[in-house]
């Protein structure tokens, strides 16, 4: 029998049982929707991550405390007291792969200005922060080498916090604020950042002079970290080398010893935050297959009733010359053609919900191609895979026992 011949039976026999094929498909329409979903915002989640940290300087180099405690267990952060002015000037002198670097002292707290307050966090740096961090001032201007050295207390502030203490709208360059009960003259804006991928708002900041921010805020000679940018992308891996090498001898480090820092580019952490991205999407589309799993076992299920249902049908049309592949196909095509239809079914509802997301609810998606490919494959898979066995079942009847069936 020609297999458009085939096809058209198939379709007559759903038409037959609209509900009933609508209700098997559900499965395969969920299960296709969900992976192309989560592999949309998989997709534009690393895509994301790459322009963020991209923006950021793909040169950027930073450099963190890192301890190895007794027992095995590894600490990384402001706790650990190791990176002083002294790592500093070693860096900038002996490092030729180093074009620009800042250290980093910072404090959480109460910032105050009149009868508004707000609480947001304090960065001590040198002006070659905001070129290594790719920040910019919009009004006013930047802090000075001459103000790092006289500890001056002036400040720089970020969208959020001038939203928040200048509520009304005043001009807060040249105005008075207080962190805690340090005052600092405002003498500068940032451009808006807005949030960063995991979350944070990156304009709730103040930025001051590192000195300043050590002497008056902290008390402390120690650094949380230190950022610096290679003179090149492609000069970032000699830049890690001779940081490594200068650090390891200022802390007076002997061979064999670990390193009480971490050295890290924006090309490692770029290649972490992808495979953590990764699995994560992985696992995500491995939880929304399972909906085809039930789906595939849903349309076995009904082509099983089918089978038993058509059981006479089948009788007669073997008696007047259908053969067993004949049967075979006719049942298969119904099992591909559910799957197929609740496919696109799902295709179209998670390309739609790929494109709602990101208005509603602020995810980056991407659409990707191979997601609705590979979901098309799949449904087929799903429809043969599943649907032979009853149609095995089918085109093995007796068409004598078939006919006498009630």
């Amino acid at each position: 029998m020609k297999i458009i011949n085939l096809i058209r039976l198939a379709m007559k026999a759903l038409q037959r049982n609209k509900l009933r094929a609508l209700l098997t498909m559900l499965g395969i329409i969920i299960g296709v929707a969900s992976v192309i979903t989560m592999m949309s915002i998989g997709e534009g989640s690393k895509q994301s991550i790459s322009a963020s940290l991209s923006s950021m300087g793909s040169n950027m180099i930073t450099i963190m405390p890192y301890s190895n405690e007794p027992g095995g267990a590894r600490m990384m952060g402001s706790n650990i007291k190791v990176l002083t002015i002294k790592d500093v000037d070693a860096i900038q002198k002996d490092a030729p792969a180093v074009a620009r670097i800042s250290p980093l002292a910072s404090s959480s707290g109460q910032s105050i200005h009149g009868a508004a307050n707000w609480p947001t966090s304090i960065q001590g740096v040198s002006p070659d922060y905001l070129e290594i961090r790719k920040l910019s001032v919009k009004e006013g201007i930047l802090f000075s080498n001459q103000d790092v050295r006289t500890s001056a207390k002036v400040c720089l502030l970020g969208k959020t916090v001038v939203d928040n203490l200048f509520p009304n709208g005043e001009d807060p360059i040249g105005q008075i604020i207080r962190f805690g009960k340090i005052p600092f003259q405002v003498i500068g804006v940032l451009n808006a950042k807005g949030q960063s991928n995991f979350g944070q708002d990156q304009d709730d900041i103040i930025i001051a002079p590192y000195t300043t921010i050590q002497k008056r805020v902290l008390s402390s000679i120690y650094f949380n970290s230190i950022y610096a940018s290679a003179t090149s992308e492609d000069a970032s891996d000699d830049a890690v080398s001779q940081v490594s090498a200068i650090l390891r001898d200022t802390h007076r480090l002997r061979q064999g010893q670990e390193d009480d820092f971490q050295v890290r580019t924006q090309a490692e952490l770029m290649t972490m935050m992808n495979s953590t991205s990764s699995m994560m999407t992985a696992l995500l589309t491995a939880v929304a297959s399972i909906s085809l799993v039930i789906g595939g076992i849903g349309i076995m299920n009904i082509m099983y009733v089918s089978v038993t249902e058509r059981t006479r049908e089948i009788g007669l049309r073997m008696s007047i010359g259908a053969r067993g592949v004949d049967i075979l196909l006719q049942f298969l095509i119904e099992a591909v053609m559910i799957s197929i239809t609740g496919g696109v079914i799902g295709v179209i509802l998670g390309v739609t919900a790929a494109i709602v997301l990101p208005a509603m609810l602020h995810w980056p998606t991407v659409i990707s191609e191979s997601s609705i490919v590979i979901s098309f494959l799949v449904c087929a898979v799903t429809g043969i895979f599943f649907g032979y066995y009853p149609a095995l079942k089918a085109a093995g009847l007796d068409p004598i026992e078939a006919l006498r069936y009630e």
